[in-house]
């Protein structure tokens, strides 16, 4: 019986000793948040807090043994190339990425450093890692998808709002987070009957003529995929739905609580949370090659019944039963 107590209490040392090395050591680790927003739009502290939160639950804190920085190409996607060689030469232990155009910069500036998604796009078709379990490289974290399927809920939820909806447009930019899914939401929307038509935003500038754009269409409704540029501009967005008499779904939460129809997706912050717990598993000591890339296992459904009465229209009831989160009740 003492020796197997001795066995256990070596092998939880063993487990342990990653994590009590980097407490030991009185080092001060630094995490870089590397992004494409436009800083003087604020959104970075919408992700940096959850991040630090993260971080924190893993043993590192700011003042105490963490540094944790952001880094932008400030909405410009020409400027990530060289923001990502400047993190890199600053010798960060771990970068943290929050898209796949990012991620894509902060490989081509190093092979080395470990890099963690917080919002992957199907990585491994964008060849980012060589397998979900064991991503091989100095890459992992978290993807936004768990399957194809989930983008076509967005346009599931809209048509059973909507039943004789011909078509939806696909208000997007042109970053690199949503190009991998493309395909696939062309072909689900095919399933589904209606045909979908993207609406490029590369600017918040372009939104209204955007919105223009989908009038001249006669579309009556949109699916909003946000992306560092348009993010901070979800509430104009969905403004402009509202004005425009269009229906609108996202899928990502924050679009509903800031005036949209419909959306069904992840939850951002918590993803930046887990991205935190990832970088603070490689700051114990794990490598970023042998930690699986973690999917959503939870979609969110939030509708805006606020909205929805601004529209004129009625929520089925079944679909409200599905809702997690309902706005306006």
């Amino acid at each position: 019986m003492k020796r197997r107590r001795l066995l256990v209490a070596a092998s939880g040392l063993a487990v342990l000793a990653p994590a009590l090395r980097a407490q030991q050591a009185g080092r001060v680790y630094r995490v870089a948040l590397l992004g494409l927003q436009r800083r003087a739009a604020g959104t970075h502290e919408f992700f940096l807090r959850p991040l630090a939160a993260g971080l924190k639950e893993a043993g590192f804190a700011e003042g105490r043994n963490l540094t944790l920085d952001f880094h932008t190409a400030d909405g410009d996607p020409a400027r990530l190339p060289a923001v990502a060689a400047e993190v890199v030469r600053q010798k960060y232990d771990v970068i943290v990425t929050s898209t796949n155009e990012v991620t894509a910069a902060a490989m081509a500036a190093s092979r080395t450093v470990p890099i963690v998604m917080a919002v992957g796009g199907n990585p491994l078709r964008a060849g980012f890692i060589a397998s979900m379990a064991r991503p091989g490289g100095n890459v992992t974290g978290l993807t936004f998808d768990a399957a194809p399927e989930a983008y076509a809920k967005p346009l599931e939820f809209l048509k059973a709002i909507a039943p004789d909806l011909p078509r939806v447009a696909v208000l997007r930019s042109t970053a690199k987070l949503w190009e991998p899914m493309w395909a696939e939401f062309e072909a689900m929307g095919g399933k589904l009957g209606i045909a979908v038509e993207p609406v490029d935003v590369r600017t918040p500038a372009d939104i209204a003529p955007a919105f223009a754009a989908m009038k001249q269409r006669g579309v009556r409704a949109f699916v909003f995929w946000p992306d560092p540029i348009t993010f901070p501009v979800r509430a104009q967005i969905a403004e402009l739905a509202l004005k425009e008499r269009l229906m609108s779904a996202s899928l990502i939460g924050e679009f509903a609580a800031s005036g949209g129809l419909i959306s069904y997706g992840p939850n951002l912050q918590d993803l930046f949370r887990r991205a935190g717990l990832y970088a603070g598993r490689i700051l114990n000591g794990a490598r970023p090659g042998d930690l699986p890339v973690e999917q959503p296992t939870k979609y969110e459904l939030i509708l805006n019944l606020q909205t929805a009465a601004g529209l004129g229209m009625a929520i089925p009831a079944s679909l409200r039963l599905r809702a997690d989160r309902v706005i306006g009740d």
